[in-house]
């Protein structure tokens, strides 16, 4: 399987920020050691695939650096040339993915999963948002989609840009008391309370997404593999097992396969101390899906 990274994906951020870009470093280096996976160079994406999905005005700002402070907090990341840079690799990188699993039947992005941002805004550490904007991309090529979104945060920003889009259906399991406190309701959602663990959850996935294949009839699968429902994560509250998420990618990559659905995987969030775990939980995943 083929997996897209960038070395920009870890930059410096000031001392003590809690977003963990270090570990997408770890992540690509594992992943170059795993058997059956090619890690490839990221490409950018351009400022007119970004535009498919953002306002000509939003990206104007987040090139020259004019986003207001109230806007940097939203997104909880300072502006910098760096971060530019990184948030166009994330988006190349899934664009790259997608392309290829419809060739291959699986390809990841060891990043990306971008999915709290909007048209007009970037929020929750996401700059601009690649599953639409591969989405976008393809659609002379791909008709229906289907996003699989298993990040513990609810994708908003997604569900926002694809609410006009009858040929794009998202399915979402959530905390339930997490963020975004603001919610943009999905097609098929499973909000879940906190301590949920490892059987409700599987219980519910494996409910659930067989339903939405089924009203989906998806020509390619965005799969957002986030590590943060993990009980040792500190954003994530769902308090899954390490094997319970290898469980849960068992699952979707299963019945994907079983139904005949090319994926492409991004690995979305991840927030546990020590940054280790997240990395073990991320490279499962990868594993998983190049089996």
């Amino acid at each position: 399987m083929q997996a897209f990274a960038h070395d920009v994906y870890t930059y410096p951020l000031p001392a003590g920020h809690r977003f963990p870009l270090p570990k997408y470093r770890l992540v690509r280096e594992a992943a170059e050691r795993l058997a059956g996976v090619e890690v490839l160079p990221a490409r950018q994406a351009t400022w007119g695939e970004l535009r498919a999905a953002h306002t000509s005005r939003y990206l104007a700002r987040v090139r020259a650096g004019t986003l207001e402070r109230r806007e940097l907090l939203a997104l909880g990341l300072p502006w910098s040339q760096a971060l530019v840079e990184r948030a166009r690799y994330a988006v190349g990188a899934t664009l790259q993915a997608a392309e290829v699993a419809l060739d291959t039947g699986a390809a990841a992005n060891l990043g990306g999963g971008t999915h709290h941002a909007f048209a007009d805004a970037g929020r929750g550490f996401c700059v601009f948002n690649d599953v639409v904007a591969a989405r976008r991309a393809l659609q002379p090529r791909v008709r229906r989609v289907l996003v699989v979104d298993l990040d513990v945060h609810q994708g908003d920003g997604t569900h926002a840009l694809l609410l006009d889009d009858s040929e794009a259906f998202t399915f979402a399991v959530n905390g339930f008391r997490n963020y975004p406190f603001r919610r943009v309701p999905g097609d098929l959602e499973l909000d879940l309370p906190d301590a949920t663990r490892d059987e409700r959850y599987l219980h519910g996935l494996e409910r659930l997404l067989p339903q939405a294949i089924a009203r989906s009839r998806p020509e390619l699968c965005f799969y957002l593999a986030g590590a943060d429902p993990y009980a040792g994560d500190r954003l994530g509250r769902l308090e899954l097992s390490q094997e319970g998420l290898a469980a849960r990618d068992l699952l979707v990559r299963d019945l994907l396969r079983a139904s005949g659905v090319p994926v492409c995987v991004s690995l979305a969030g991840g927030y546990a101390e020590p940054i280790e775990d997240t990395v073990a939980i991320n490279v499962k995943t990868v594993r998983t899906f190049s089996e």
